[in-house]
């Protein structure tokens, strides 16, 4: 008895030890990860792709969701007819992001011509079966293809010559009209309004003016009667011109110079579409350092500052494919071919959308030395990545930025080919 008593005394303890051990591993893992969290220029490499049956992470907690959806549900409650007085949920812009908006399409317009004139010299490979890019004369030897039949080929990717769209890609979305009277495009509707790019959607609704694309802009902010939107503009509108065609008032309220001013947007917009193309031109004549440099200087300017519009303007994208919208609600077009899209009857899982979402990083392996031989497949765990732009300025000569160099990797050696063997 005095010896099973011992036994179980023994055991509990070690028990006990093992707990305490793994207790103490989660804790150092949490405070390891709670130190590269704070660091802002620590970038890991990016993980590998998720499964198609896993759903996006949520950029908001789901729990801050439900508590602002219970504090809006309390707010219609208490006032049931209420004039939205924050743009742009009332339909008015934002004014301190219309600038903002106009940046952002010029230096898009900036990337996509220095790329064109970077890919001159820089060339770029891309799998034939997959979705893999890489910026080099030649394709790297690591096994990471996952196209069709990569089993017989021992995930070898085949490689072809790629473009600017392999490099930067630009999900399209479709056009809102009026993006608060009309948020949503109806599945009979998908093909009478036109996609475009959903950055230059953002950059619209924003405040920049595009002929091809017309939008609504509003003088009044809208109403939200028991959480319907009711415009009274137009109301407004016909009553004044049948009191300006008898007694020739003009009402107080509305803005005179309203037409110019939209007018003078447009031309504000025309004016900076023709001065990026001039200075566009002019980098022709510039160095391939001081081009790249350029180059990756309106990547980030156009990042950044797409990150101050979403802040304001909410963007949408697919829980489970690549489906973005930008607006306040997402369509209603039954194209979703991703995971349970059978239960959804076609229609896509909305939820918050990132910067990523917005612009196609699209992150591929950083080669050190151009003139050194291919990446091998045996030392992938010593090399870093970097989104393909980055990459493709770096190697045209642009300095490495200091937000990229712990992703690429660039403080750790790599073993040559014999090595590999004789690395722990």
């Amino acid at each position: 008895m005095q010896r099973r008593i011992i036994w179980k005394t023994c055991n509990f303890t070690r028990f006990h030890c093992r707990l305490d051990q793994k207790a103490c591993f989660e804790s150092e893992r949490t405070l390891t990860l709670i130190g590269d969290a704070d660091d802002p220029l620590y970038a890991d490499v990016p993980r590998p792709p998720r499964k198609m049956s896993e759903r996006k992470p949520y950029p908001t907690p789901m729990k801050v969701l439900i508590q602002r959806a219970k504090e809006e549900k309390e707010a219609r409650k208490a006032q049931p007819c209420r004039m939205i007085e924050e743009p742009p949920d009332n339909g008015l812009l934002v004014p301190e992001l219309v600038e903002v908006a106009h940046q952002v399409y010029q230096a898009r317009q900036s990337v996509l011509f220095g790329l064109s004139k970077l890919l001159q010299v820089v060339p770029v490979q891309r799998c034939r079966f997959c979705s893999e890019v890489h910026i080099g004369h030649a394709g790297h030897e690591i096994r990471t293809c996952t196209g069709p039949h990569s089993g017989s080929r021992s995930a070898t990717h085949v490689w072809k010559k790629g473009g600017v769209q392999d490099v930067v890609s630009f999900p399209k979305c479709f056009h809102l009209y009026d993006r608060v009277g009309k948020p949503r495009v109806g599945h009979d509707e998908r093909y009478r309004i036109p996609r475009i790019p959903a950055i230059l959607e953002l950059c619209i609704q924003a405040g920049l003016e595009i002929d091809e694309y017309p939008t609504k802009r509003r003088t009044r902010p809208v109403y939200c009667i028991e959480g319907r939107i009711v415009d009274f503009e137009m109301v407004n509108k016909m009553d004044e011109m049948d009191r300006n065609s008898y007694s020739g008032i003009v009402d107080p309220l509305v803005d005179p110079d309203l037409g110019t001013n939209m007018e003078d947007l447009r031309n504000s917009a025309s004016l900076s579409h023709t001065n990026c193309v001039d200075k566009s031109s002019d980098k022709v004549g510039k160095s391939l350092t001081e081009l790249s440099s350029t180059t990756m200087g309106s990547w980030f300017e156009m990042i950044s500052r797409a990150k101050k519009i979403m802040e304001k303007y909410s963007v949408k994208t697919c829980g489970y494919c690549l489906e973005v919208q930008v607006g306040p609600k997402g369509h209603k077009v039954r194209m979703c071919k991703a995971s349970k899209h059978q239960s959804r009857n076609g229609l896509h899982a909305w939820q918050e959308a990132t910067i990523e979402d917005l612009v196609g990083l699209n992150y591929v392996w950083h080669v050190r030395d151009v003139n050194c031989p291919a990446l091998d497949n045996n030392l992938k765990r010593y090399y870093g990545k970097a989104p393909a732009v980055v990459e493709l300025c770096v190697q045209a000569g642009a300095p490495v930025p200091d937000e990229y160099r712990s992703m690429m990797r660039l403080d750790v050696a790599s073993p040559e080919r014999d090595e590999v063997d004789l690395v722990a």
